[in-house]
């Protein structure tokens, strides 16, 4: 992209500061992309870019302070780091300041080494394979829709204390739509993968196909209370959320669901009745991600000043009791708790889980199995009541088989909530998100059987 390597630039940007410290980072981006419509490709297309964010840190004489400045592509150094300087000096004292981290954390990188890369070519094999589901799809007079997305991301990272930090990240995802000719009919399946090896056409056609059959016959239900089978997508949406609320402040003052009543929090308080843990790890198995703080703002979940913090393997949930919640270095510091910094996967499983979904199904007698959830906010921050829709496939078990699809609902749940009540956890798996797969692809959930998950409404969504 341009001579000017991003390690040239972030000691660039480090050899122009006149501040008391500074971080700056560069990530290295490259994509890759696949769109379908009715059994067609539409597009392809591949690019990649640069973003670079120098942080500032200037002690005023009342306290420290941190001024954040981006730009993409290779700007001009020193005016990107006198921007910074001077957004520091405009910001006033900053609350989260405590002194930058200065010791490497385990799995730093090669700091030499150039960015990784992605192409069009990781579809090599995936889009032969998806042409022949289209060919299969044709003969059940049937259209698949969706699409396949590949990304590299290099990040390095240097500090003023002498930190240089490399991460290479690669995230992919497929999302595969089945729809009848007059898109009466509508079902999903999905994957997420770090080099599309692993994923197999065949095996999403498949689910496809099985859905679209249950399909075929409707059936109309009142809204109510209904044993629900969630699938790991389903499930990973909902914990997703909870994870993003973890922040040890907000429960600290009393503003989140893991505040207890009469002050402090619920860290050593049972959530589950089964011994659920929910858990992060840099260095899970297909879900490795960067095992070191990479903050360009701040917030109650992360600090600039955390930048290089090492992010290791964290239990938020160990055997149905809250165990951690999220908490920058300040925080740990005026809490005298110790920081836990945020992971960017998720995993949730049941270490006497044996069953699988299928097994599962089979032992239902009457209810409903999900296939994903949809357009998920928030209710009230105190319970963590969220609202949504189903999508793609709501269908009714009777005696152990799906004997047809339902309609969708809007649905009021709180996943604290359905921890507490969830009675089976089957074997975990790698899932796709469907709601937050934008921003967090990285997860592995069991399906989970609820007995009385809330249908508030009926909702006229296809």
């Amino acid at each position: 992209m341009t001579a000017l390597t991003p390690q040239a630039l972030v000691e660039k940007a480090l050899a122009a500061s006149t501040a008391d410290g500074q971080v700056t980072f560069v990530t290295e981006s490259s994509e890759a992309n696949l769109r379908w419509a009715g059994n067609s490709l539409t597009t392809n297309g591949a690019m990649r870019s640069r973003h670079v964010v120098v942080i500032s840190f200037v002690d005023g004489g009342a306290g420290m302070a941190a001024g954040t400045v981006a730009r993409t592509g290779t700007p001009d150094v020193a005016a990107l780091v006198a921007a910074s300087e001077q957004a520091a000096r405009d910001a006033g004292p900053a609350e989260d300041a405590v002194p930058l981290v200065s010791e490497a954390p385990p799995g730093s990188g090669d700091w030499d080494a150039e960015p990784a890369g992605t192409s069009i070519e990781v579809f090599g094999e995936f889009a032969a394979a998806l042409g022949q589901a289209f060919g299969e799809a044709r003969d059940r007079d049937e259209l698949l829709f969706g699409f396949a997305e590949h990304s590299m991301r290099t990040t390095y990272l240097g500090t003023s204390t002498g930190l240089r930090l490399r991460h290479d990240q690669p995230t992919g995802r497929v999302e595969l739509n089945g729809k009848s000719p007059d898109f009466s009919r509508s079902v999903w399946a999905g994957t997420g993968t770090r080099d599309f090896r692993d994923v197999s056409v065949a095996d999403l056609a498949a689910d496809v196909q099985r859905k679209m059959g249950w399909s075929q016959r409707r059936i109309e239900l009142p809204a109510g209370r209904y044993e629900t089978l969630l699938p790991p997508s389903a499930v990973s949406d909902l914990m997703i959320y909870l994870y993003w609320t973890m922040e040890a402040r907000d429960a600290d003052e009393g503003r989140n669901v893991f505040a207890r009543p009469g002050g402090g929090n619920r860290i050593g308080e049972r959530l589950s009745a089964l011994p659920l843990t929910l858990r992060s790890d840099p260095n899970a198995p297909g879900l490795e991600t960067t095992p070191f703080q990479v903050v360009g703002a701040s917030s109650g979940s992360a600090s600039v000043f955390d930048n290089g913090m090492a992010t290791p393997a964290v239990d938020w949930i160990a055997d149905g009791v809250l165990a951690n919640l999220i908490r920058p270095r300040a925080w740990a510091l005026r809490t005298t708790a110790p920081a836990t910094a945020a992971v960017d996967n998720l995993i949730l499983e049941d270490p006497n889980a044996t069953a699988t979904p299928e097994e599962m199904l089979a032992a239902t007698e009457r209810g409903l199995l999900l296939t994903t959830l949809w357009y998920i906010r928030e209710v009230d921050p105190q319970t963590l009541l969220l609202t949504g829709l189903t999508r793609d496939g709501v269908f009714l078990v009777e005696n152990g088989e799906d004997t047809g699809a339902v309609h969708n609902f809007r649905f009021n749940e709180s996943p604290v909530d359905l921890l507490g009540r969830n009675v089976q956890a089957a074997r975990t798996e790698r899932t796709l998100p469907r709601e937050w797969n934008d921003w967090f692809t990285r997860a592995a959930m069991p399906p989970l059987r609820v007995p009385d998950f809330n249908m508030s409404s009926v909702s006229p969504a296809s």
